[in-house]
């Protein structure tokens, strides 16, 4: 066993350092980026090279219910084979012993990966960017609220109470002091990130009640979307030390800003690692703009991925910092696709539609996969935007229905995604909007009950 622990990422060495590594979480990211998975004694988990897990955590809703026949042959549940990939190995720092993740990759039993895998989704659409020699370049924003307890669903979420004992406070975007009120969970997200070898570019306070942003350095795909599945599992865990809960919920409260998982992309040449946006004398070159033609085109189609949940389309509002359309625009953040300030080797595009709520690998992928499509087609986008987006109508769906409808569709996103991919999200998808329709909510009863 200590062979096996002198192989561990440094950072996993580093924590482990003088102490008996007690306990390994074997985890996989299921449809809505939940944790799945095992706890094994660490001596059994030296012994082992795979686990099982059944194929059916992939056809499980938000709510613990089962898309129907999502198997090819029907719902029996299938063992899947779990391997672990070590280079994920890292700390669980909130544990009350030392323990360690790793994360899983899942193949069946003939050793094919599981096409309807998150992370198996990602690392196909990364591998059809390497296949033409480009190597794509992510870096992930992520928006979340700390929140008060909130143990009745019937009553409103509300700000937590910061250190000066009084609610959150909204509009207070960059605020360092209302960064400060929420000094010592932040202070423990900071310890946790540290002791996972995680490298947090900044956090800043955005324009919601106790809304921050933590951004991410710029690199590999399935890596970044790696951090940010164990990013929320660690801030969920050092806000319940404080007596408040982390929600990444696309718009936790009525009347703030909604939560983003905003996405810089950018296209390497593998052979000269040449940023393929930026030609000669820095110039923007026709990848940069197919790129774009991508995202405009395909966006529509994948928003069911981007925004998984019917409480994601209540962020795309106006003026509350969330796109309602998909025009482009250099260094304009009412646009749905902006090109940020940058010199030619770091210019990148981003993509301002995801909702925070989205699968990190699923989101990226379906980014990607959009972008992928453009520079394959080879279109141009239409011409840049300029003046305030807010001002014109939205070109997106604003229902879950009408976006599963777009998804099921789009046979070339399907194609870059995985076709049975596909058809296992849209099968979940659609029994969580059924499940939703059953619901008679508060808006219903105050305003239907006695005036239709």
């Amino acid at each position: 066993m200590a062979d096996w622990i002198s192989k561990l990422p440094t950072p996993a060495r580093d924590y482990l350092e003088g102490r008996r590594l007690d306990e390994v979480e074997c985890i996989i990211a299921d449809l809505p980026g939940i944790a799945r998975g095992k706890a094994v004694p660490a001596s059994k988990f030296a012994r082992q090279d795979y686990f099982h897990l059944p194929d059916s955590i992939f056809y499980q809703t938000i709510t613990g219910d089962w898309g129907e026949a999502a198997g090819d042959d029907g719902f029996i549940e299938k063992d899947m084979i779990l391997k672990p990939d070590m280079d994920t190995a890292t700390a669980a720092p909130w544990t009350g012993d030392w323990t360690l993740q790793v994360i899983h990759d899942a193949y069946d039993r003939d050793d094919n990966p599981v096409p309807f895998s998150p992370r198996n989704v990602l690392k196909r659409v990364v591998q059809l960017y390497r296949d033409k020699g480009w190597e794509p370049v992510v870096a992930p924003e992520m928006e979340f609220f700390l929140v008060a307890p909130n143990l009745d669903p019937g009553h409103e979420i509300e700000p937590m109470i910061g250190r000066s004992g009084r609610p959150a406070a909204a509009r207070q975007a960059y605020s360092m002091t209302a960064v400060d009120e929420f000094g010592p969970v932040i202070d423990d997200i900071y310890d946790f990130a540290e002791a996972q070898g995680f490298e947090i570019d900044g956090i800043t306070q955005e324009g919601g009640a106790g809304q921050l942003e933590i951004n991410l350095a710029h690199g590999d795909p399935v890596k970044l979307a790696d951090e940010v599945f164990y990013f929320k599992r660690l801030i969920r865990e050092a806000a319940m030390r404080h007596d408040c809960y982390a929600t990444f919920m696309a718009k936790p409260i009525a009347n703030e800003p909604g939560s983003a998982m905003h996405m810089h992309h950018s296209i390497l040449d593998t052979k000269t690692g040449a940023n393929i946006f930026s030609g000669k004398g820095g110039a923007e070159t026709d990848a940069f703009y197919h790129f774009i033609a991508g995202l405009q085109t395909h966006m529509p189609a994948a928003l069911a991925v981007f925004a998984p949940y019917v409480n994601s389309y209540r962020r795309y509002v106006k003026d509350h910092a969330a796109p309602i359309n998909l025009e482009w625009g250099r260094d304009n953040r009412t646009t749905g696709i902006r090109v940020p300030l940058s010199g030619p080797k770091a210019r990148r595009v981003e993509n301002r539609l995801a909702g925070m709520d989205c699968n990190p690998y699923l989101g990226i992928a379906a980014s990607l996969a959009c972008g992928y499509l453009g520079l394959t087609d080879g279109n141009m986008p239409a011409d840049e935007f300029k003046g305030d987006a807010y001002d014109g109508d939205g070109d997106i769906p604003r229902v879950l229905g009408s976006a599963l409808d777009l998804f099921d569709a789009a046979t070339d996103l399907h194609g870059v995604l995985g076709p049975d991919f596909a058809r296992v999200y849209s099968i979940v998808k659609r029994a969580e909007y059924d499940e939703f329709l059953q619901v008679i909510s508060p808006w219903e009863r105050e305003h239907l009950l006695m005036n239709v």
